[in-house]
């Protein structure tokens, strides 16, 4: 029993992940539509690619949504309209009219004609009614009056318009030869004139409902064992139609008991073969991320999460797919590894979704070559303005891919060109399309405040955080500085190097400046044991043994790993402080000791290591001893500062100090020019300046 705790034990990260694995793909399957999933891939005008499809089942053959529309639009232009005449109005009219004209008409002759004429071109005015307000119909429009309980079928033309009330009056009285009166008709008539007919808004809208519910949403049925489509055949018409509701008919379709268990087991099998593939990515690339187990769960909490929201917006609506700010994986695991396996996982998360998404070929084409835009425009994420001009490229890209696939599927750009059309059937789709790719760039303006939460959740760091650390007037590198000033100085001329050497080779500059900083804060706490601290000729050594020198100085590795831990410095450069001197020796101390006793243990003053394990561990190991070493030189000038750099770093390779470093001896060939060019910039000669 003891013998297999002991094997748990020694494989418990094994054992983890596997664990880490299993659950990762049972929540994807869970996340997963539970609807069924139509077998083959089709675009609008493109021939058929399979076998004849043959109908398996009986189904309707719904119409598109832009058919259904051109129908309710078509509804909508030949809709008749509908009018409600007031009941008693003309008469009232009628009254008014003649009470007020008769003090008009006992100055005129003929009054009593003119009355009846007056009398007569009301009833005219009032045939079938007067219109209250003015209106855009076609003159020979069919129209419904309704009166009370009956309605009346009419022409628009037939109905009084204000404006046309002069008219009206002028034919008349031109008619009648009684032009002379035409100013006493008018006056008497527009002091009161009174509209009696009106448009009912709710009752055509009703009708226009009513029509609209009765339209065929369907074309008819497809028999089962009659044909679909055959190879070859162009997807257009009735035949995209049938692929279309066939599609609807399989996803609609949950998984029943006959089928469920063998459904979930053919997704948990393709879930797995893509999680297997990431870890074992990180196991051949990414030995270090791969062997922590916090980092590891990190990024498939990030699959996950993208997978799960992405699988909920295709439950709600699959039209919000795009949406989902997918290219947020990427960045967020570009700031806290790499560029690689940010792109690696984002190309796997967009596999996986390429099994529940609808039209999952233009899916996983747009989502990444978004990925690929995200990875390559964001370079420095400290910097704002990079996300927003990722964010607009990234937009961009978006557009264009869905204009370039309409084209695909429509063959010609007209819907496009018909902007300022608002008739345009469909324009409100297309203007959501739009919308739905800034929504999701606007999303992934989130990713900063989602990266301040992921480091403090697990631990990690981002080039925000290291930004922050980099800044000399945090708490611990002011008091680094009035502890050790000599120390301080020191470190900040390492960081100067070493971000010249880490921006040749392509490692990150930042990460290496903020390791600079901080390596050797171990030394305040015995700040005056170290020359560059020492403000007289005398050393603090001289009263001490060898051995007793060495350990104080090799303590400072430790010291500053225990400061920097209660000061929470994030892990990444707390190893810049563990690998600083790799396991190299103490070798002053190492000698004078071998001078007092030839059989001293060269163990006794060797640094407890590790050897750097990355490449900007291994440039601040080389900038840290070149940098402590030159202000040793008396006299230095380019050759002596060549040789210099050569000795010194030939010496850290000859004792295998960067074997376990990601590190080309082409790189450490740039680094040592690097140094040479910046020590010389350092050393160059001054005139001398005149007492």
């Amino acid at each position: 029993m003891k013998e297999f705790f002991n094997k748990l034990y020694r494989n418990h990260s094994i054992i983890y992940k596997a664990i880490l694995c299993v659950v990762s793909v049972l929540l994807i399957v869970y996340f997963f539509p539970k609807g069924g999933k139509f077998p083959y891939e089709f675009q609008k005008g493109k021939p058929w690619q399979y076998e004849t499809l043959v109908a398996p089942f009986n189904f309707a053959i719904e119409k598109t949504e832009e058919q259904i529309q051109q129908e309710v639009a078509q509804l909508k232009a030949n809709t008749i309209p509908y009018f409600e005449r007031s009941v008693g109005v003309t008469e009232l009219v009628l009254a008014k009219v003649k009470n007020n004209a008769k003090v008009l008409l006992d100055t005129i002759p003929r009054a009593a004609q003119v009355e009846d004429e007056l009398e007569d071109l009301v009833g005219l005015l009032y045939a079938q009614g007067v219109l209250d307000e003015d209106l855009e119909f076609e003159l020979d429009k069919t129209i419904y009056i309704k009166e009370g309980n009956e309605l009346f079928e009419a022409t628009f033309s037939d109905l009084t318009t204000k404006d046309e009330i002069n008219v009206i009056v002028s034919r008349y009285l031109a008619e009648k030869s009684l032009l002379t009166y035409q100013d006493v008709f008018l006056e008497v008539i527009y002091d009161n004139l009174k509209a009696n007919i009106s448009l009912n808004n709710q009752l055509t809208e009703a009708a226009l409902e009513e029509q609209i519910d009765e339209l065929p949403k369907v074309h008819g049925v497809q028999e089962k064992g009659f044909k679909i489509i055959a190879r070859g055949e162009v997807v257009e018409g009735l035949k995209l139609n049938k692929l279309e509701s066939l599609r609807k008919k399989y996803e609609s379709q949950t998984w029943n008991e006959s089928n469920y268990n063998w459904i979930v087991f053919g997704y948990v099998l393709l879930v797995s073969l893509a999680i297997l593939m990431l870890f074992l990515f990180l196991r051949k690339y990414r030995y270090d991320v791969f062997d922590n187990n916090t980092k590891v769960t990190f990024i498939l909490f990030n699959v996950v999460l993208m997978i799960a929201l992405t699988s909920l917006a295709v439950k709600y609506n699959p039209d919000y797919v795009y949406i989902v700010p997918l290219c947020i994986l990427p960045l967020i695991l570009k700031a806290f590894f790499d560029a690689r396996l940010g792109l690696f996982a984002h190309v796997i998360t967009v596999l996986i979704l390429g099994f529940v998404v609808p039209n999952s070929f233009e899916y996983v084409f747009l989502q990444i070559i978004a990925g690929i835009v995200t990875i390559l425009t964001v370079s420095e994420l400290h910097k704002r303005v990079n996300l927003f001009i990722s964010v607009g490229q990234i937009i961009s890209i978006y557009i264009v891919a869905y204009f370039a696939f309409y084209i695909i599927r429509e063959g010609d750009i007209v819907y496009f060109l018909k902007i300022f059309d608002n008739n345009t059937v469909g324009q409100t789709l297309r203007w959501e399309h739009f919308l739905r790719y800034i929504l999701c760039g606007v999303a992934m303006l989130f990713v900063q405040p989602l990266i301040y939460i992921f480091e403090k959740l697990f631990g990690l760091v981002s080039d925000v955080s290291l930004l922050e650390l980099s800044d000399t007037n945090s708490k611990l590198l002011k008091r680094l500085e009035n502890e050790a000033p000599g120390t301080f100085h020191h470190s900040l001329n390492v960081a100067n190097l070493a971000e010249a050497a880490a921006n040749e080779i392509g490692a990150n500059t930042m990460l290496v400046r903020v390791g600079a900083l901080y390596h050797d804060i171990g030394k305040m706490k015995n700040a005056m044991y170290f020359t560059e601290n020492q403000r007289s000729s005398s050393s603090m050594h001289d009263d001490l043994s060898p051995e007793e020198s060495a350990r104080i100085i090799i303590d400072h590795v430790l010291d500053g790993i225990e400061i920097a831990k209660k000061n929470n410095l994030p892990d990444r450069i707390i190893d810049f402080i563990r690998t600083h001197h790799g396991t190299t020796t103490v070798y002053y101390f190492y000698k004078k000791a071998l001078d007092l006793d030839e059989h001293t243990n060269i163990e006794d003053f060797r640094y407890p290591g590790p050897a750097p394990f990355s490449k900007e561990t291994a440039i601040l190991m080389m900038c840290d001893s070149v940098e402590a070493a030159s202000k040793s030189l008396k006299e230095p000038n380019a050759i002596l500062i060549a040789e210099f750099v050569e000795k010194i770093i030939d010496k850290q390779v000859s004792e295998g100090q960067f074997l376990n470093a990601d590190i080309t001896f082409k790189e450490i060939e740039v680094i040592k020019k690097v140094l040479k060019k910046k020590l010389n910039n350092i050393y160059h000669l001054r005139i001398e300046y005149p007492d």
